[in-house]
């Protein structure tokens, strides 16, 4: 189930609201023209590759695309692999680069088809932490100040949405901020 934290950006110890209540988590993130939606789940096989991810939610990428005009989608697959010491020397880097603020010049569309991931939206004075998991659709608009964190052990297959080849390219604030709030790791254990 999908958990929205909110904090205030100077105290990360001061938890303003937690809920896990879908409507709730999307009137909130609304106000900022972050799109938050629930999905029906598609059967996976257990190796599913990007291409059959593709594949099983074809109808609903088809919704997005023509609703937001996005002309690449990808699939984004990271499965712990633990007998690769190489995998868990990529994971920490896939993971690194992006626990820092930074911002888009695209929105950054994200379809949790499974696992699990946390997109943090620096927003005004505030921290909106946003625990993704399967079934989850979350929309952040271009220029939206965030961070995301796929834990220690990423395990996550994810649906991507691009309006240009380079739009995901993050602009980084070299701010400190992400480092002072709880984790992925942390968020998940205390549910």
């Amino acid at each position: 189930m999908t958990l929205l934290t909110v904090w205030p950006d100077t105290d990360p110890g001061a938890v303003e609201l937690r809920s896990e209540e879908a409507g709730e988590i999307a009137d909130v993130l609304k106000q900022f023209g972050v799109r938050f939606q629930r999905w029906e789940l598609k059967e996976l096989p257990a190796d599913a590759s990007p291409d059959d991810v593709l594949a099983a939610y074809r109808a609903e990428v088809a919704e997005v695309i023509d609703a937001e005009g996005y002309i690449k989608v990808d699939a984004a697959v990271m499965a712990p692999r633990d007998d690769d010491p190489e995998w868990a020397q990529q994971a920490r880097a896939a993971r690194e680069k992006f626990l820092s603020e930074h911002t888009h010049d695209d929105d950054e569309d994200r379809f949790f088809a499974r696992g699990a991931g946390v997109f943090y939206l620096h927003i005004g004075t505030k921290v909106y932490a946003v625990l993704c998991e399967a079934g989850d659709l979350l929309s952040v608009p271009a220029n939206t100040t965030h961070w995301f964190d796929m834990g220690t052990r990423p395990d996550f297959v994810a649906i991507r949405f691009f309006h240009d080849e380079d739009g995901w390219v993050g602009d980084f604030c070299g701010t400190d901020t992400a480092q002072r709030f709880a984790s992925f790791d942390e968020l998940m254990a205390s549910r």
